[in-house]
């Protein structure tokens, strides 16, 4: 392999604070990967040859699964294994156990050959098993540094989302600071779909989730046209964007799907959004469809502004170590709680309270408990498909023509979450996941410190795909979180604006909404035509092609076109 490198880059966003926070590995260039005998060594005439070459000398490299499971997380470290066998048969692959803080105690077992065939193409990451440990402070940053030191590393591969990718930039940061020789590399992982952008097509693992939700999904709407009598809320994955929820619309066609992105940008309220949807359910009963499927990501309420304000007001004033947490959490009875937050929303502002009080009494205690990692409230935790249902409920009974009708409302909830997060990843994961295995083992044989491997083309067949990595400071920028500003990556929303995908949906969910046009998808598909079992996510072809047809066809037509032209 050679390695090809770019122009230097800058931050997504704040990129002085960014520089100063990353002064040793800020500004790298972006890096492209081919074939010594490539005729091309890069998809730009920009890029120049790097002198980075790849080392062949037997290396001891260490993995680690953070944050939740992800499809095709095993096939990134048998990718990884693979390489370094292949590089030089004397190299070491050591798995952390049980996330970040395996590398913090120096927790780890040797991966050797038996124990990587049993998980290839399997899902789950039950091979070493994940965390969400955070390797923060300065004790932990060098505990990490001992654990990599000890071990003679010459790479540690973080396999992880957003969050973790930006551990891995500081981590990258604080080795090279200190003297160490071990190179890090980040590795895009995460179901929700929010890491992508320009040079990651997609994170790994969101292939397989949305076609294992899309396929219970169908299977709903076919219960719902053959029983004809019951609206389903389906909740999705998606804290933070609104990514499955599109995905799995497109891919099933139901009556609604809520985008969170679109009602933030619209500045809707919470009456505002369920007055469309029983716009829907009333018309449908009122022409003999009275079912239907409603799509809702978990985080939709966030994006409501005025909630989203309710939100971040409990957020920090629920946070940890608070002194309102620690009385909310003496009080025993969930009234006594709800009323202890009425008397601060009450004084903070009005709005806050009567948004507050809007909610069923079960969100409102769902709001007060335990919050994630990063501090948040855990949406998947609170049931948001069924605050919808109680709503549309109310709001059809001063319908006039739905109540004269004599129709009956009968909504059901369901969630569809850890359920896509350790299938038997599809086809296009378990290609990609061992691809960007395989890049991270270039990456650290090149020496390539505090870079994400990068796997692109993704829209045509494997065979045609292109490896790279980018910086990872180049994704950040500063966010507040826990009250403090802090560098991380900024997550991808759905581009309500102007994105490819959004507008496609735009564009039929009318048709969607009025009449019965469900797709019913069946399990995936590991065997076959490839066009039915490697088909990448819509999300890719619909953002590099504008269209869901697949295979591509463009290369050859091209080329079949300049033929004609010269003859």
């Amino acid at each position: 392999m050679k390695f090809s490198t770019g122009d230097k880059t800058t931050a997504l966003g704040n990129a002085k604070e960014i520089e100063n926070l990353f002064p040793l590995t800020y500004g790298q260039p972006i890096i492209d990967m081919s074939q010594t005998s490539s005729s091309s060594s890069s998809s730009s005439s920009e890029y120049k040859e790097s002198e980075n070459k790849v080392n062949t000398q037997p290396l001891r490299v260490g993995v680690v699964l953070s944050g939740g499971q992800a499809s095709g997380g095993h096939n990134v470290i048998t990718g990884l294994f693979d390489a370094l066998k292949e590089l030089n048969k004397d190299s070491i692959l050591i798995g952390f156990t049980g996330g970040p803080k395996g590398i913090m105690i120096n927790r780890y077992i040797e991966l050797k050959s038996d124990t990587i065939d049993l998980y290839r193409n399997t899902g789950g990451f039950d091979m070493i098993q994940a965390g969400r440990d955070k390797i923060q402070s300065v004790e932990q940053m060098q505990a990490s540094l001992k654990t990599v030191e000890d071990n003679k590393l010459n790479g540690l591969v973080i396999i992880g989302g957003d969050d973790s990718n930006t551990n891995a930039a500081i981590l990258a940061e604080f080795f090279q600071k200190n003297g160490s020789k071990c190179t890090v590399v980040g590795i895009p992982k995460t179901i929700d779909g929010d890491l992508q952008n320009e040079y990651i097509e997609v994170s790994f693992g969101f292939d397989t989730a949305v076609k294992t939700y899309s396929e219970m999904i169908s299977n709903i709407c076919r219960d719902a046209v053959s029983a004809a009598k019951t609206w389903h809320f389906v909740k999705l994955m998606g804290r933070d964007a609104s990514q499955v929820t599109l995905d799995c619309a497109l891919q099933t066609q139901p009556n609604i799907a809520l985008i969170g992105e679109e009602i933030q940008q619209e500045s809707m309220l919470l009456h505002d959004v369920t007055s469309k949807m029983v716009d829907i359910i009333e018309d449908r009963a009122l022409n003999g469809m009275n079912y239907g499927v409603a799509l809702i990501p978990e985080g939709v309420i966030q994006f409501i502004p005025s909630m989203k304000v309710l939100i971040n007001y409990l957020n920090t004033t629920l946070k940890e170590g608070s002194k309102h947490l620690e009385a909310v959490e003496k009080l025993d009875e969930m009234s006594e709680k709800i009323q202890y937050v009425r008397t601060l929303l009450r004084d903070s502002s009005p709005t806050n309270l009567s948004n507050f009080d809007v909610l069923p009494k079960d969100i409102q205690a769902q709001l007060l408990l335990e919050r994630d990692p990063h501090g948040n409230i855990q949406m998947s935790q609170v049931p948001i498909e069924n605050l919808f249902i109680q709503i549309c409920q109310q709001k059809l009974k001063q319908r006039k023509k739905y109540v004269e009708s004599g129709t009956k409302f009968r909504g059901q909830g369901h969630f569809f979450g850890y359920d896509g997060r350790s299938c038997y990843p599809s086809n296009f994961d378990a290609q990609y996941c061992y691809s960007l295995g395989r890049v991270g083992t270039l990456l650290i044989a090149g020496n390539y410190n505090g870079y994400m491997a990068r796997v692109y083309n993704l829209e045509y067949d494997v065979t045609e795909w292109k490896i790279g990595a980018i910086p990872i400071t180049m994704l950040l920028n500063i966010e507040i979180r826990h009250g403090k500003p802090k560098p991380v990556i900024k997550k991808a929303l759905v581009n309500v604006e102007s994105g490819p995908k959004f507008g496609y949906f735009v564009k039929r969910r009318d048709d969607w909404a009025y009449d019965t046009m469900y797709r019913y998808l069946g399990p995936i598909q590991f065997f076959g035509p490839t066009d039915l079992t490697d088909i990448p996510p819509f999300n890719v072809l619909l953002k590099k092609t504008n269209d869901i047809k697949w295979p591509l066809q463009q290369k050859k037509k091209k080329s079949d076109d300049d033929d004609k032209q010269k003859k």
